[in-house]
């Protein structure tokens, strides 16, 4: 008797367990499959047969291929010049302990969650020819024009690059870094080999799978701009992203458009699948330890300057363009002021969409918390499909749930507009469609943030609590829940703050009424005349500021950086 109620208590366990895993794949289906189906159906079969005349178009002219060519060249030099920027870095965040170092992480973040045309004028205004670098040159040595005028070449399209994706390989390299054994470098060296030596024989080659796995993300990233080349680029340079949204905004040639969006995905989703196993190779059962007990204090000259040359560099790359952009939001024609700020409460043309910075924030803040709750609770989800048991359509699965990561924004905003017009899904005015397209885009975080972390448990933990009676619920409350809550709080983090700064799809399906703080800002630098630029600046550092808030108080509860990405 007793055995019947195990099997049938199992077998209700079973059911419960596959019917939770139905839900993301049908969110998905929904929600991201259907929206990119539509499109190619009305790009492929606009009267209902099968049409591949743009296909043709691709392949006949060189103008494409040259934009494929450029798109791959500058995620490779942006990424190169990331990881060379950021190794050293890491070294510093993994190895030594010192005051402030939680801030800084958490400021260092900041850059990759902020909207790309905040950061494209944020360069402009440091780097322009009328920005605050080339007006403090002029004045030092009285020249009488700008020395530096980066503006619409390339080197100011990798600087921004590296800006983005500076704290991505951060992140990912110092939490591998600081895991492994500090000893192994140091009998190395004992052993006679130099510092040098010994980190291209024993920790370069450990370092290995997470070096990858920075590099396909920050490639990834790169391949996938579309802000900062559109912006900062100019009409001289164009991405597959940039192109895609100049075929289906100004041309409105949507075949075109979903061709080369198909030619992205199908790219992109080669590497998400190479990324994914990269990481998996990252993961392995650890005995969790503080990140302290490798690192050390600055103590010596020597220490003194390795972490602060680093942090020196660290904070010129990415703190001088985010001044830049505080400093011209407090500089009018006149000297400094706060007309900006004011500006911003005052509805001078009675427009009938005015909607106070104080509205932006509450809604941009109340769609974050939403999309934390759906992006959580679907990614944990996903992370138990992908670790119980060993199937071999997990490592398919993977790379299918982090295609939102590399799916234009923009295709997936005309997906919504078309696909979700009309019953059973008319989604296209109400409220919710903002948080699902954020949870998308916002789902990929939450599982690299978390998948590590489970992965990385002992499995005879969970036997050991079975073995003394605990049920599967209890062994994961008890169990996995006490070991992964950090990489959850991790997770829920970059949710929120992606969401926060999401813009690509927001633009194209949030309601007037109810504006983001992205929008509100894209909204002011649309119009001309220096005030309303100026106000374009002031809601940008409201922006940042909401966004520091989280990540700095997240980075001071939170206990070391498992499962980052």
């Amino acid at each position: 008797m007793k055995s019947e109620e195990q099997i049938v208590k199992l077998s209700s366990l079973f059911t419960i367990r596959y019917s939770l895993f139905l839900l993301p794949l049908a969110f998905f289906i929904l929600f991201y499959f259907y929206p990119l189906g539509a499109i190619l159906k009305l790009s492929f079969a606009p009267a209902g047969g099968l049409d591949f005349s743009a296909l043709g178009k691709l392949v006949r002219t060189g103008y494409y291929l040259r934009v494929l060519s450029f798109t791959f060249w500058q995620a490779t030099a942006s990424t190169a010049l990331t990881l060379a920027l950021a190794l050293p870095g890491a070294y510093v965040f993994a190895r030594y302990d010192f005051p402030g170092k939680a801030t800084l992480k958490a400021v260092s973040t900041l850059p990759f969650v902020l909207p790309t045309v905040v950061v494209a004028n944020a360069f402009t205004a440091l780097l322009g020819p009328r920005g605050v670098l080339n007006g403090w040159l002029m004045a030092f040595f009285a020249l009488p024009r700008p020395p530096i005028d980066l503006t619409h070449t390339i080197w100011i399209i990798l600087l921004a690059h590296v800006f983005y994706n500076y704290s991505v390989a951060l992140r990912i390299i110092s939490s591998y870094w600081q895991n492994l054994p500090a000893d192994v470098t140091e009998v190395a060296q004992m052993l006679g080999a130099s510092p040098a030596r010994a980190f291209r024989h024993v920790t370069l080659p450990m370092l290995k799978p997470a070096i990858g796995a920075a590099a396909l993300l920050v490639f990834m990233f790169s391949f996938t701009s579309f802000g900062v080349i559109l912006i900062l680029g100019g009409a001289k340079f164009a991405t597959i992203e940039v192109e895609i949204y100049r075929q289906a905004v100004n041309l409105f040639n949507l075949p075109v458009a979903a061709t080369l969006s198909l030619v992205q995905i199908l790219f992109t989703f080669g590497l998400m699948w190479v990324y994914t196993r990269t990481q998996s190779n990252m993961a392995r059962p650890a005995k969790l330890k503080s990140s302290r007990s490798v690192q050390r204090a600055v103590r010596t000259a020597k220490d003194r300057l390795i972490v602060g040359g680093n942090l020196g560099l660290m904070m010129v790359l990415l703190a001088s363009p985010l001044l830049a952009l505080i400093l011209r939001s407090f500089r009018g024609e006149n000297g400094w002021t706060l007309t900006f700020y004011r500006e911003l409460f005052i509805n001078r043309r009675g427009a009938l969409f005015f909607v106070p910075p104080g509205e932006a924030i509450f809604n941009s803040t109340a769609i974050a918390l939403t999309t934390v709750v759906f992006a959580v609770a679907l990614g944990i989800i996903i992370v138990l499909m992908l670790t119980t048991g060993e199937h071999r359509w997990q490592k398919w699965l993977d790379p299918l749930f982090m295609l939102p990561l590399a799916t234009s924004a923009v295709t997936l905003g005309f997906g919504y507009i078309i696909a979700l017009n009309k019953p059973p899904l008319n989604l296209r005015g109400s409220l919710i469609l903002v948080p699902i397209a954020h949870t998308l885009v916002a789902i990929p975080f939450v599982i690299r943030s978390v998948l590590p972390a489970v992965r990385s448990i002992n499995p005879n933990l969970r036997e050991v609590a079975a073995v003394l009676g605990a049920s599967p619920r209890k062994v994961w409350r008890a169990v996995d829940f006490p070991l992964i809550r950090r990489a959850l709080l991790v997770g829920a983090v970059f949710a929120f703050t992606v969401s926060m700064g999401e813009f690509g799809a927001t633009v194209f399906i949030a309601r007037p009424q109810t504006p983001t703080m992205p929008v509100a800002i894209i909204r002011f630098l649309g119009q001309p005349g220096a005030l309303n630029y100026g106000q374009a600046l002031a809601m940008s550092s409201l922006l940042m500021l909401v966004c520091a808030v989280g990540f700095i108080g997240i980075e001071r509860f939170r206990l070391g950086d498992e499962g980052e990405f």
